[in-house]
């Protein structure tokens, strides 16, 4: 919950404006102003002061706690010019929530925590827990000092600015052994154990996290990498199980037996059998979802000697990657989505042609690998952004217009199986930006179609032209005629005409949306293909397409096509 707390009509306007924007978001603190803010900082996660920061400084400065606990505020001044984060940048979200204040605000945003001023990921903002020197290693990767990643477990981590391991002073290491960070060490504890346990009824919580406890420490390995706890189904309830993973601060994650007893153990047993159904509840549940069983089956010892209640086995799972098929529109960088600069800025990883890399290439952050090829190289782009996302990177692959079209989604999860993470990136198509330059030539039923040869055999594309003018349908050519194909574009356009009018409308744009974009409308009798190239898109109208005022205009449906008759 964010508290909102303002103290003049053009901040209460302000005030009003986020409240409209993000409904069930915010709370609106009312009253003397002193006593608004002390309570919304008691009671919310966040807060936005329209007040100087100087009096929001004062009210709180006696209430702060520590960076852990304390909320992020973010204040934002008279006018609405800056959203400023004051305090939490990281840990409470402020230099976030400044961010989402500006873009509904029309304000800028204003972050004074170091490592987003030089756009370097905080190493407390990396969703891990982390130890050790983390001031020294952070101060290090500022002042562009040499820092090591030690990657003992792969994880799909930002980029950072690192040196190779030898020649460095500092060093980021990523594991999940219980290890004592050096001097010069920030340790990150990627969530990559799997404790299974299993537990007579009314087992104890405290033999449980005992048990568990007492396996992590003889195996070296680290409570704070620990993912879940994983049991059977019929333990859903167990109120032990529940309290251990309470404390821990894992979900308790169940299976049903019967997928259970589908896993290879090395430890079954009779007595889980008998009791739910299954040979084997802590190794099985721990592998249900695969990795490498680190610790086999071992139960709890009581000190009155009676039966143990528990048992846990522990698995480390290998940390998925994280491949973003990324679309990056049609070139303008104001049709680049919010989300899609998000990924590219979150990618270890990225691979693209080199002329996309160019166009994006300043939003990358320091330390991203970048793997950039020329024209003609789509599936091998595709294998190698796969395979760097099997190695537990984090991937960004990018495509102009919308990756799902004529781009590099469709090879890519070609490739890719259900061993990473893949996330779909939507962005402008060509077809989209150039109807918006001719006008509304999308306004009823279209399909785009491709006249290149390269992939499709041309009697395949011929039967789908065919089909698309005896549909009626608007017609979208990606494609359309390059040097070596110059005949398919007046094939495609005489086929169009035996069943539409010469007059019907067609929109020629080339490079929409750039710097050098050019747009013509013409006829389906008029259209020279001698014109046209392979940075162009043409659009063709159908029956009901008309041009007016000077725009390509379909309307939505055909009783308009009927009247104007």
């Amino acid at each position: 919950m964010i508290g909102i707390v303002s103290a003049t009509a053009a901040g209460a306007a302000a005030r009003d404006r986020l409240a409209a924007a993000w409904p069930g978001r915010v709370r609106v603190y009312d009253g003397p102003v002193a006593d608004a803010v002390r309570a919304a900082f008691a009671e919310c996660e966040q807060l936005v002061c329209f007040l100087a920061t100087g009096a929001v400084v004062r009210i709180v400065a006696p209430l702060l706690a520590g960076k852990e606990t304390d909320p992020g505020v973010v204040c934002v001044d008279e006018a609405g010019r800056f959203a400023v984060a004051l305090l939490g940048g990281h840990g409470g979200g402020a230099n976030a929530l400044a961010r989402e204040v500006a873009g509904v605000l029309g304000a800028e945003p204003v972050v004074t925590t170091a490592t987003d001023a030089v756009d370097v990921p905080g190493l407390d903002t990396l969703g891990l827990p982390v130890e050790g020197a983390v001031a020294g290693v952070t101060r290090a990767l500022l002042d562009g000092e040499p820092v090591a990643l030690r990657a003992e477990v792969a994880w799909p981590l930002p980029p950072l600015p690192v040196a190779p391991e030898g020649a460095a002073a500092y060093t980021i290491r990523v594991t999940d052994r219980l290890v004592e960070p050096g001097g010069r060490e920030a340790v990150l504890r990627p969530p990559s154990l799997v404790v299974g346990v299993g537990a007579s009824r009314g087992a104890p919580a405290e033999e449980v996290l005992g048990l568990i406890g007492d396996v992590l420490r003889d195996a070296g390995l680290a409570a704070a990498s620990v993912a879940e706890l994983a049991t059977v189904d019929a333990k859903a309830g167990e109120p032990g199980l529940l309290a251990a993973a309470e404390r821990l601060g894992v979900p308790l994650v169940t299976y049903p037996a019967g997928e259970l007893a589908g896993v290879a153990v090395p430890n079954p047993s009779a007595a889980p059998l008998d009791a739910v159904g299954t040979p084997s509840v802590a190794e099985a549940a721990a592998l249900r979802r695969g990795g490498e069983l680190l610790v086999p089956k071992r139960k709890s010892v009581r000190a009155d000697g009676r039966p143990a209640m528990a048992t846990c086995a522990v698995v480390r799972r290998p940390g998925r990657g994280r491949l973003a098929v990324v679309g990056l529109g049609p070139g303008a960088r104001d049709l680049l989505t919010p989300r899609a600069a998000a990924e590219l800025r979150r990618a270890s990883v990225l691979v693209g042609l080199d002329q996309y890399v160019d166009q994006i290439r300043d939003l990358l952050r320091p330390g991203t690998r970048v793997l950039e090829s020329g024209l003609g190289a789509e599936e091998e782009r595709a294998r190698t952004a796969v395979e760097e996302a099997r190695r537990g990177h984090a991937v960004a692959l990018i495509g102009s217009g919308d990756a799902g079209v004529y781009a590099m989604a469709s090879p890519a999860l070609a490739e890719a199986s259900d061993d990473i993470d893949v996330v779909g990136v939507p962005g402008v198509t060509a077809a989209l930006a150039a109807g918006a330059v001719l006008g509304a030539p999308l306004g009823h039923d279209h399909v785009s179609i491709s006249l290149s040869d390269l992939h499709t055999p041309w009697e395949v594309i011929e039967r789908r032209v065919r089909a698309a003018a005896e549909a009626d349908l608007v017609v979208t050519f990606y494609n359309p005629r390059s040097r070596g194909r110059d005949w398919q574009l007046p094939k495609a356009l005489a086929i169009l005409a035996e069943h539409r009018a010469p007059a019907t409308p067609v929109g020629v744009v080339r490079n929409a949306s750039r710097a050098d974009e050019s747009a013509r409308l013409t006829t389906l009798a008029a259209l020279d293909p001698a014109t046209v190239d392979m940075m162009t898109v043409v659009t063709v109208g159908n029956t009901a397409t008309r041009e007016i005022a000077g725009r390509m205009v379909t309307p939505r449906g055909y009783r308009w096509q009927e009247s104007a008759r």
